[in-house]
This record gives structure tokens, sequence and C-alpha cells, in this order.
């Protein structure tokens, strides 16, 4: 027997009768799935309310009951667990929100001539930094909180929280990762001062145009550089992190040893979120497939370093994780393969066929659901 229950009353172990969709082309989560707590997040997360489930209750996970306790105690503690866990997920979200439309208004007072204040940018960045560092996995899908209409926004918070995990990956200490991350945020700030009708034309740049946008770094730069809030090797990093080790970036072709590590890790960042975006000019990559990219296919650009810090930050598919991928399939993972962290064994669900997604180079993993 099958029922739509509210998300509130859903409890691990449910399994789910139908795909649940979000306003994006494949489900968020597969039907057939058994609901785990790290499931019950993400539906939480893209405001799901009801889902369509099956009466029989699969019981996963078996806690110990101490010797004398209540028959009620284990049912207290679970539904106190999920609830603290989907409040959390719900604060970092409204945390998230906040500070993308803070940092929208201030970019709207740079272009309408307001001198860049960092120390207000600095407020509104630090408590996502502090936060999103402790809960990693809800990095990989910071592209889903984006949209094309103010993708600037969203974009700017992302790079800085990324630029950071990334730092921190990397072992720097507190102080650099935290300045980091807010380097990060600020990179794109003078874009303030491209002419607005370049930043919102659907269509792809002219070469003249192009120039103009390229120009950014320098902007940012120069709006940034009088301030003692952030150190100069940052300032420096702003200004890099357009250019790549090849000397194939801008704004002054720079390349190799040149380039600070600094400029590299929000480089990565940038592009990562980026390309893993819908934006008016083209639709969005997997995660998993842009990590792969910015080591293979543009091996020569980034910083191996870095790189390496984005795949463990990303985390490698084990056997049983449950997956989704680019070609609407859904399955699990068999066997991990760690000379290609990203393309693992899976088998499908609805064939049972196993398909090794290295044999398989069109298909990628598009999300890593449980």
């Amino acid at each position: 027997m099958e029922t739509y229950r509210n998300l509130g009353d859903l409890r691990p172990g449910a399994i789910l009768a139908e795909d649940v969709f979000a306003n994006t082309a494949h489900p968020i989560v597969r039907k057939g799935t058994t609901l785990d707590m790290e499931h019950l997040e993400i539906l939480h997360l893209f405001a799901i309310k009801r889902v369509k489930v099956e009466e029989r209750i699969v019981n996963r996970v078996q806690p110990e009951q101490t010797a004398g306790s209540p028959a009620g105690t284990i049912e207290t503690d679970l539904d106190q667990l999920l609830e603290n866990k989907v409040s959390r997920t719900k604060d970092l979200h409204t945390m998230y929100n906040k500070a993308v439309n803070e940092y929208k208004r201030e970019f709207t007072s740079w272009r309408s001539g307001m001198k860049l204040d960092i120390a207000k940018v600095r407020l509104l960045i630090m408590p996502l930094l502090e936060t999103y560092m402790e809960h990693r996995k809800l990095l990989v899908i910071l592209n889903e909180y984006s949209n094309r209409k103010e993708y600037m926004y969203h974009h700017a918070v992302s790079v800085g929280m990324l630029t950071a995990a990334l730092a921190s990956e990397l072992e720097y200490p507190k102080g650099i990762t935290l300045q980091l991350g807010l380097a990060g945020t600020l990179a794109d700030c003078g874009m303030a001062k491209v002419p607005s009708q370049l930043l919102e034309k659907a269509a792809f740049l002219t070469k003249s145009e192009f120039s103009e946008v390229k120009k950014h770094p320098i902007l940012s730069y120069q709006m940034m550089q009088d301030s003692p809030l952030l150190r100069q090797e940052m300032k420096l990093a702003v200004l890099q992190h357009h250019e790549r080790l090849d000397g194939s970036g801008y704004p002054r072709g720079d390349q190799g040893e040149k380039i600070s590590q600094y400029a590299q890790v929000i480089a990565v960042a940038d592009v990562f979120h980026a390309m893993t975006c819908e934006r008016v000019y083209r639709s969005k990559e997997s995660p998993y497939r842009v990590a792969e990219m910015l080591k293979e296919e543009d091996f020569g650009k980034f910083d191996p370093a870095v790189v390496d810090a984005l795949y463990d930050m990303i985390g490698m598919p084990v056997a049983g994780d449950q997956v989704i991928l680019t070609n609407g399939d859904s399955g699990s993972v068999v066997i991990g393969n760690p000379a290609f962290p990203f393309r693992p064994v899976v088998k499908v669900k609805n064939t049972g066929e196993e398909v090794d997604l290295t044999a398989h180079r069109a298909v990628s993993i598009e999300k890593v659901i449980g």
C-alpha cells in the first residue's frame, strides 16, 4: 500500500513510492530509495513538503537500548536527532540566502558609485565560512541554490565558501583560510564597474565585449587596494584568479610560478561553481564531471594540488552509495575506482546491468544521494 506523507511525519526506513523532483531535470531522490537521515535532510533542503511512500518500513538502524530504558526512549531520541538535523540544514540554507541577498545589496551600491566596504562583506560571509566547513557534503550542491537571474550574487557567495573549503583541505592556517574565503567572495566585485548590459546579455559576447569583462580582476583589485582588512597577498590572488599556469589566462597572461597558489585556490573554486551552474548562455554540468575536466582536460592550467583538494572535498563514491547518473539512470556503486574516483562500477537499478563508468565516458555521476 502506498500513501502520501508530510515530510515532518517521515522517519528513516520509509521507502519512496515515486521519484521526487525539485524543479530539476532529474529526480533528487529516486523511487525505491530507502530513506535515511541524509535523504530527509536533502528533501528538506529542497523544500519538499510531501512525498509518496510505501507503508512498509525497512529498519536500517537498530540502536542499542540500555537495560531498563523505556520502550519509547529510542523513538524519542530518533525524533530529536531528526528534528535537530533538519533544523540545522534549514538554518544553513537560511544563512546562505541571507548572505546572497546582502551581497546583492552591496553589489548594487558599488554599481551606483559607493565605495567597497570590506567590513560589511566580511560580516556577511564569515558565519557561512565557519559553518559550512563543518558540513562539506552540502558544498557539492551549492549549484542547486543558484538561478540564472541572480547567478552573479550566488556565485560570489559560493566561491567564497568553496575557496575556504579548499584552503582547509590544503591545511592552511585558519586565519589564511578565512582571509581566502573573503577574497574569493570579493573576486568579482569589479563586475560592478562593467557595463550592466554586458553582464545581462543572453547571447555570447563579442571579442570587444569580452575584453571589457576581462578587466574585472583589475577593477576588483583597484576597489580593494586601499583597505587594510585584506592582506596584500589576498589582493594579488584576486587580481590573478583568472590567470592560468600555462599563460592562457588574463588580465596579464601570467604563468607558472608568477601566479600565487592563493590565486589558484580561488581559480578552482570559481571555475568549479561557474561550470556546475545554469547560466543565461549554457546549461550546467555535473559537479563530478567538472572536477574530472579540471584534472584531465584542463591539465596544465590549474595547480594539481588544488585540484586534488577539490577531489578530496567532493569525496569518492564508495560501494553501496546510491547515485543518479547524467543519463537519468539511478543505481548503486558496486566497486570504487581509486585511479578514477568519480568513475566507479554502478549497478543500474532498472536493468540490473553493471556499468563501468571508465568505459562509458559520456555518462557521469550527477548526484550521490546516500
